[in-house]
């Protein structure tokens, strides 16, 4: 599938999907908000490639208008435990950007998102960053998207001429355990997302990486089953 089918009496919005838990939440609160969606997936050479395969079910299973995998190998620049050798930490989250850390990864997948949307036409983005429980990536935090979205206005020949994009971050204030609520109000199974950084041999999430500690406490405490079968 692909963005360039847009035909829909609907506005079109573009989904930032990458396979896990707050991507597809985000992209069921745009369908909600009357929005023809069409997703748009990156794959950067993540060691958990298997969001990839998810992203394609959640597009599947949602009836996105369409959805998009671009190839973007960020495992040439490296400096990141998901695009380098380098170990996943399994301690907990700290207080310090981890390793997980992925540099510019949000700045460089909104500029794409941007140039998706602008040339086909749409106003709409939506993103599932979060900037409460998470792993104090910069690039989450609502000071960054409000920025972009003005780089994006000064930048672009739809925010040069009056129309700029608007950029939706539907899940930026919520907790994890609120997260976890959309979820269940949305009738979205949760099994159908992977949120792990580093799966085991056999394909299940570790339950030890920050991304699988913090959905796991989410799920904890919104008292919901999480569908997904970890290894630990």
């Amino acid at each position: 599938m692909s963005c360039a089918r847009m035909a829909s009496s609907k506005p079109s919005a573009i989904v930032l999907l990458s396979g896990g838990l707050d991507s597809m939440v985000s992209a069921a609160i745009a369908l909600e908000n009357g929005f023809a969606v069409h997703a748009l997936t990156v794959n950067y050479g993540q060691r958990h490639r298997i969001e990839l395969d998810r992203a394609k079910a959640i597009a599947s299973k949602l009836q996105l208008e369409s959805q998009t995998e671009i190839a973007l190998d960020l495992r040439a620049f490296g400096g990141s435990a998901l695009t380098d050798e380098i170990a996943v930490p399994k301690d907990g989250v700290g207080d310090d950007i981890p390793v997980t850390y992925v540099p510019a990864r949000n700045l460089v997948f909104l500029a794409l998102t941007t140039a998706c949307a602008e040339a086909k036409s749409a106003r709409d983005i939506f993103i599932g960053v979060n900037a409460l429980d998470y792993s104090g990536y910069p690039d989450c935090r609502p000071e960054f998207i409000e920025s972009f979205a003005e780089t994006a206005r000064l930048g672009t020949k739809a925010g040069v001429e009056g129309s700029p994009l608007k950029i939706h971050t539907p899940l930026q204030h919520m907790t994890k355990a609120d997260i976890a609520i959309e979820c269940a109000r949305l009738g979205l199974d949760p099994s159908w997302s992977w949120s792990c950084y580093d799966p085991t041999v056999e394909g299940l999430p570790c339950g030890k990486c920050d991304s699988c500690r913090l959905r796991k406490k989410g799920f904890a405490e919104a008292g919901i089953v999480d569908s997904t079968s970890y290894a630990e």
